[in-house]
This record gives structure tokens, sequence and C-alpha cells, in this order.
């Protein structure tokens, strides 16, 4: 006896939770065996294929049973998915702008389409669809987890904090969300140390499954300056990530020094592009965690200035042509390949490719750090692009990448002081080729004499004055970095010279740096800031040895600054 199309289907929805995919693939056929036009069978059979990661043959299956049913919000969502692994942001968001309104009873899908917009960075639009899933499925710890990440970049602290204080009370052991508590405030008492040190006393013994209380540990004890302790901690988290990591320095050193090889000066003015977009991209790049958060903060409150946040956008241009987004990184043979291609067909295709997220401003930021790798193509491609590239002291700007759990070069202390010094000879080409096209901000001043930096940083780009970037603190825009906490408060200087307190440990890093070329200048930004120093960046640029001889003859309380 023939098996009716419900039967298959029910025999469909088990294979599904079994993840057997052969048996999957064979009810779909069957079904169109018995109904050519049944929308279930390619979307059976999109889900097989999602499953194995072909995102261009799963979106062809999910776009057929929409247009069999244009009532399936299922068949959008997935199809927004995955377009958004092929890098079509914006007809992913089209759907999901077209279908949100649809997912109301479906928690699944509430979940999965705010997952499409906070990949997007779109995160306003997912956070009532993550609240909506919560709303209906208040007992599923990863529909929490998304809310509480999302509440983090919209500003909403509070709500992360009970929201991840929520999933502990059910899974206390769960050292991902104590990691993620801790990043939301600064410790002022022990309790939570003492939590996770129990957790810890009775977790694997294996280093690598302990990361998340390693770092947490070491940020809440730095909050109490406890630095010999913190210190401890991320040292402990490091180590444990690099055993596992698969990861070379040299293969990122190579890279840059490629990059330099590559884009030269010559090159640079060979045939650049003459198409200038409609709006002109400001890219803020530098180092992690050297204020390019903070200075997009600062910018997008200006009237005539977005945030499109950080994207990926441009390495994937340059990689394959934006044709897919699931591949990590660029090769130095993509690189000299981008080299010889139009200029003016990657500035489009990146415009084409970010236009999901920009509004009418003229200007639009693009703020991912990485970027500071691909200066060279930025100025080839934008005659009207701006760059602004972020330093701060070398110390400070390699332990603020060091103790975050997400800079893969910064896991050790011998490969961040190589990386760095490839970025320094990096950064050296950029300021030779480039020129005043490249505006350098120091982080230091920035922090130290707001005001002025900011009215200079307008004038720089040619954007007026407008009070409001000074009291950035008061933008409203979600930020989606390890600083999205920090820049919604006013203005500080806490973490300038924090390095110090780790002197000691850091030593090593510093001899390194000093070996390599890089200049430790002193924390004479007492000194700039009392003297009126030029800013001061590395030994390029500014008379360094003479300037501090200068200074200290005249100042004798700053030789041991």
């Amino acid at each position: 006896m023939k098996a009716s199309l419900t039967q298959i289907k029910e025999v469909a929805r088990q294979a599904l939770a079994a993840q057997d995919w052969n048996r999957v693939n064979a009810c779909a056929l069957e079904i169109v065996r018995q109904e050519p036009d049944d929308p279930d069978a390619p979307f059976l059979l999109g889900l097989s294929q999602k499953a194995a990661r072909r995102p261009d043959t799963a979106a062809d299956y999910f776009a057929r049973a929409l247009a069999l049913n244009s009532e399936r919000y299922d068949a959008a969502v997935e199809l927004a998915s995955q377009n958004i692994l092929l890098n079509k942001h914006k007809q992913a968001r089209d759907l999901l702008d077209q279908y949100s309104d649809e997912l109301q009873a479906n928690p699944h899908y509430l979940d999965m389409a705010g997952q499409a917009y906070f990949f997007m960075n779109l995160y306003a639009e997912a956070w009532p669809l993550y609240q909506e899933a919560v709303r209906l499925q208040p007992v599923a710890e990863a529909f929490q987890a998304h809310l509480a990440a999302c509440a983090v970049f919209i500003g909403k602290i509070n709500t992360a904090k009970s929201t991840y204080r929520k999933i502990l009370k059910r899974h206390p052991k769960h050292q991902k969300t104590h990691y993620d508590l801790a990043q939301l405030s600064r410790a002022t008492n022990d309790r939570h140390i003492k939590q996770m040190l129990k957790i810890l006393k009775k977790a694997d013994d294996d280093p690598a499954k302990n990361v998340h209380l390693f770092y947490a540990l070491g940020k809440e004890n730095e909050d109490l300056g406890r630095w010999g302790e913190a210190f401890r901690y991320y040292e402990r988290a490091g180590d444990a990530v690099k055993t596992v990591a698969d990861y070379d320095v040299s293969d990122d050193v190579r890279l840059m020094d490629k990059i330099v090889e590559t884009c030269t000066a010559e090159w640079l003015q060979d045939s650049p592009s003459t198409t200038k977009t409609k709006q002109a991209p400001i890219f803020i790049v530098g180092l992690p965690r050297t204020g390019t958060t903070l200075t997009d903060r600062i910018l997008s409150n200006h009237s005539q200035v977005q945030s499109a946040g950080e994207s990926q956008l441009l390495q994937m241009v340059l990689r394959d042509g934006g044709k897919a987004g699931n591949q990590i990184g660029i090769t130095s043979d993509q690189i000299e390949a981008a080299s010889r291609r139009d200029p003016g067909s990657i500035a489009q295709a990146y415009v084409d490719a970010v236009s999901h997220r920009l509004g009418t401003e003229p200007y639009f930021i693009e703020k991912l750090p990485e970027n500071v790798l691909y200066l060279g193509f930025i100025a080839k491609a934008w005659p009207n692009a701006r760059i602004i590239h972020l330093r701060r002291h070398p110390m400070d700007a390699c332990f603020a990448t060091y103790k975050q759990s997400f800079f893969r070069f910064a896991y050790s202390l011998d490969d961040l002081a190589e990386y760095y010094l490839a970025y320094d000879r990096m950064s050296m080409h950029w300021r030779e080729i480039l020129g005043p096209r490249m505006i350098e901000l120091n982080y230091e001043d920035l922090v130290t004499d707001h005001e002025a930096k900011i009215r200079q940083l307008l004038d720089d780009l040619g954007l007026k004055f407008e009070d409001t970037c000074v009291r950035f603190e008061q933008n409203a825009a979600p930020v989606a970095t390890a600083s999205s906490v920090q820049v919604r408060e006013k203005m500080h200087t806490r973490s300038v010279a924090k390095w110090k307190k780790f002197a000691r440990q850091l030593q090593p890093l510093r001899d390194r740096l000093e070996h390599g070329g890089v200049t430790i200048w002193c924390t004479a930004l007492l000194g700039m800031v009392l003297f009126g120093a030029p800013s001061v960046s590395h030994a390029g640029g500014v008379d360094l040895d003479e300037l501090q001889k200068t200074r200290l003859q005249s100042w004798p309380e700053l030789r041991n600054a």
C-alpha cells in the first residue's frame, strides 16, 4: 500500500529531528513524485543542502518553495539566512522586512529572523523578534542568550544583566554566561569571583574548557585592582586557547608584508578609480581596542554621518567579489589578484553589499579595525573616501587585545609582539604612500583633550562642528564591539597607561617591541598635555628621542614616567 503525502511528511519530520538527511531527501523526492507543486519538497531539500553547507543550492530550493507558496514564512526566513551567507544582504533584509510580521506564533523562526538581522548589524530590528521568541518560549536558553546579547548592543544593559542571571539561575555552571555577565559592569566586590572559583574548582581539568572563566576572573580581578591575580588568569586563558588554536602568527606577518609589497605608491597612482559613490565612506581603522568604536560614536552623532557598524564586506569583495561569506580571512594570492582588479568595481561592489544598512546621510562609517590591512585598496577605489587611523600607546594597545577572548594574534605575548611589529611596519608604509589622505588620531589625545581633538577631526573631514559629537555618550545607536558598554560612558582616561599596572609581567613584550624598533614612548602623555607636544604614535614622523630629551631636561619628574 502506497504511503500518503501525510504519512510521507510525518516520516520527513522524524528524519529531520534525527538529522537523517538521506531519508529527508528520499521523502522530498517522493513528495515531488506524488505532488510536483507541493512546496514541502523543495523546502525539505533546502534544509538538507543547508545542513551540507551548500548555501547557493539551499537558497535555490528555499526560493522555489516560496515561489510555490508565498505565505511560507519559514522558507522566507531560511532563504534570508542563506542569502546572508552568499553576501546578498539587501535581498535578505527585504525578505525579513516583508515576513517578520508573519512570525508571531513561531518562536524558532522569530529567533532565526532575529539572528539574521543581528548578523547584518540590524540590532534594532532583531530586538522585538527576540523579545517575542522569549515570551513564547521563556525556558529556551539559546533564545534568552540571543536576547541578552542584543540588549547589550542596543544599550539595555540592565535587561542583559537580568537575562544572564536568569540563565545562571537554571544553569549556574554555564561558563560563557558568567563571562558575558562579567563584561557588563565593573566589579565592586568579589562575590562573583567567589562563585566562579567554586565552579572552576569542580570543572574539567582541561584548561581549554575553562577559557571563559579565566577571562572573566581576569577582568573582575583587574576591576578590583588585583593586578597580579588578574594577569595570572589572562595568561591562563591565552595559554589554554593557544594549545588548541590552529594559528601561526607568521601567516599574518607574511600577509602584511605581502600587502606592503603589493600596494606601492606606483600601484596606487596607476589607474585609480574616478567613480565617486553617492555616499562617501569614512573608514575608521587601527588595531582593535585603540579607540575605533569611540571615534565611530563621536562621528555618528553628527547630523551628516551615520554608522554602518563593522562588517567583513570589504574583505569579502576583495577576496572573491563578495559572492560568498562563509570563508574566513584573505590570502596573499587573493591580495595580489585583487590588486589587478578595476578599483571602481571594488568600490561599487562594496557599496552594493552595504547598502542595506544605509540611510540618507551623505557620509557613512565602516569601522572594522582590520580594514587597516586594505587602506591601499580603499584609497585607490574611493577618491571621496575618508580614512581615520587610530593609534594608541603600543603597550596599552597590545595589552588591551591580550586580555580579550577573540583576537587570535593576542593569545601569547610572543605572537602579539610579532603581529604588532608587522602592523607597525605596514602603518609606516601607509603613512608614506597615503600622506594627508590618512588622518592619524591618537587615542590618548582624544580622551585628554577631547573637544579640541573632535573639532580638529571634524575640520579634517570637512564637516562643521556640532556639539552633539562632544556628547557622544548620548548616541542611542546600537554598538556591537568589545567596547559596547564603555562607549556609553562619558569620556574618561582610566585606560591610559593601564599597562603599567602589569609592567613586570609585560616586560618580555616591551623588550621584543623595543628590539624591533618600536619606541615605547614614556607616558609623557602628561608632558604632552603640559607642553603642547605634537601627537606622537611611534618612531616615525616626530623625532621622539629629541622631543623627550628636551622635555626631560626641563621636567625631571617625567624621566621615569
